[in-house]
């Protein structure tokens, strides 16, 4: 890094024209000088970092006393993270893995004050939590940047508590944005960064350079535990969302598009007219959904969301996931060669994401099931397919007449009686009309396989 400097200086102090020859679409600037190379970033630190804090929790764990004994002794489990103060009332936002299952969460500032912290909201999908702290006094706060200016190659700085050595601060440029082929979120959009990340930085700030949170730092790619540069943060656009809703509305209601998105490979692109593969083709539209009413068609290409590009369908869920339930997403898409702009309702998933088993009764091969009725909503919160449909099987109780016919828990009924159920009204009302009966034609999907049958109820 040092040596890198020095180059740079030379070039600079040999052609002091460089950078008017080189067009900026900001102010941003080439260092001409070996003083504005000796510039430190202390001040924006001495801004930022009194606002980023150590997060410890503590749950109690069942172990087993040795190998060859079933017993099993309470044992104190410790980790370490960050957080940043984003309310001066005491709210501190960071990552969900930090505090899940915390039986004890202890918050401890710059200055090494400390609090209990309760937790406001967590959302494993975003991977962040709310936390809240009680105060005389207010506290340091790190405030937003809402902007989105934020470019490849800018600078930026990681501060947080890695290896629960102490408050440190790292420095990097952002390498990439909009990051969706990471993590297991189906949220995903994230802020790529070189700044050293290493466990214990989870929660922490990525600081832009103006002093201002652009990113919650959450997790690094590294095959030994340690910083190998590429570390990840949560943009600032999301976590805001996650804020205002732990603060207001209490329970964060996830966005549903209601499209199933793929990426525009290269062949498409070209038989789409398109000058380079971009976007994402719709090529489902589930009926009623919030693509369904305003106007989306199967075959239309997303191009972006609220002017930001997206190229597959986490980084539409990404968009939405911004926005508050009942405002309005503008799509600009490709439709027949034009470019058009909708406004898509930001709703929720139809359905119950959490149904109410049911069982069947009377003279049926389903007696002694419980079901639940698929639906966008439950899809979503079990994490399968949102636009699969049916009744599922949740389980079978020993010796019954379904466990007689051999159901399992997890099968899938998708026909009955040559009707498809799509829900339990289907399901019901050919239960009605063959209740009795000797012979039920049933087709189900078990690990991925459909199985069709004649059940002989007699």
């Amino acid at each position: 890094m040092i040596r890198s400097l020095l180059i740079l200086s030379s070039l600079a102090l040999t052609t002091p024209s460089l950078a008017q020859d080189i067009p900026f679409a900001t102010d941003r600037a080439v260092p001409e000088s070996q003083a504005q190379i000796q510039l430190s970033f202390a001040p924006i630190v001495r801004e930022a970092a009194p606002a980023v804090v150590n997060v410890y929790s503590s749950r109690t764990v069942q172990q087993r006393v040795s190998f060859f004994s079933r017993r099993t002794r309470e044992r104190e489990q410790n980790s370490l993270g960050s957080g940043v103060i984003v309310d001066a009332s005491g709210v501190i936002v960071t990552n969900n893995h930090v505090v899940q299952g915390a039986d004890e969460l202890r918050v401890v500032l710059a200055d090494r004050r400390e609090y209990e912290a309760v937790i406001l909201l967590t959302d494993e999908a975003s991977d962040l939590a709310i936390l809240k702290v009680e105060t005389d006094e207010p506290l340091p706060v790190l405030p937003f940047d809402m902007g989105g200016e934020g470019e490849v190659g800018d600078l930026v700085l990681a501060i947080g508590n890695p290896f629960g050595v102490g408050q440190t601060v790292t420095s990097g440029i952002i390498s990439a944005l909009a990051r969706t082929d990471v993590g297991d979120t189906d949220f995903a959009s994230f802020i790529q960064t070189d700044a050293a990340i290493n466990p214990g930085n989870s929660g922490g700030a990525l600081v832009n350079m103006d002093g201002e949170l652009i990113g919650v730092n959450t997790m690094i790619f590294s095959r030994s535990g340690g910083s190998n540069g590429i570390g990840f943060a949560i943009p600032v656009e999301l976590v805001s969302r996650v804020v205002d809703t732990a603060l207001s509305e209490g329970e964060l209601i996830r966005p549903w598009l209601g499209a199933r998105l793929q990426p525009v490979t290269s062949d498409l692109a070209q038989a789409f007219g398109l000058d380079r593969p971009r976007g994402a083709l719709i090529n489902e539209i589930y009926p009623d959904a919030a693509a369904d009413d305003a106007g989306l068609r199967q075959g239309d290409i997303v191009l972006a969301v609220d002017g930001h590009e997206v190229n597959n369908d986490s980084g539409a869920r990404f968009r939405l996931a911004t926005h508050a339930t009942g405002d309005d997403a503008r799509f600009t898409v490709l439709r027949d060669g034009r470019e058009i702009s909708l406004d898509v309702p930001v709703l929720p998933a139809p359905g119950i994401a959490d149904p109410v088993p049911y069982e069947p009764q009377g003279a049926n091969p389903f007696v002694g099931t419980a079901l639940l009725e698929l639906s966008p909503a439950f899809n979503e919160s079990v994490g399968i397919d949102s636009f699969e449909e049916g009744l599922v099987v949740r389980n079978v109780v020993r010796r019954s007449v379904a466990a007689r016919f051999g159901f399992r828990p997890g099968d899938r009924i998708v026909e009955l009686d040559g009707r498809r159920i799509a829900d339990l009204d289907d399901f019901e009302d050919v239960l009605a009309v063959l209740d009795g009966e000797e012979v039920w034609p049933i087709a189900v999907i078990r690990r991925g396989q459909r199985i069709e049958a004649n059940i002989r109820l007699y």
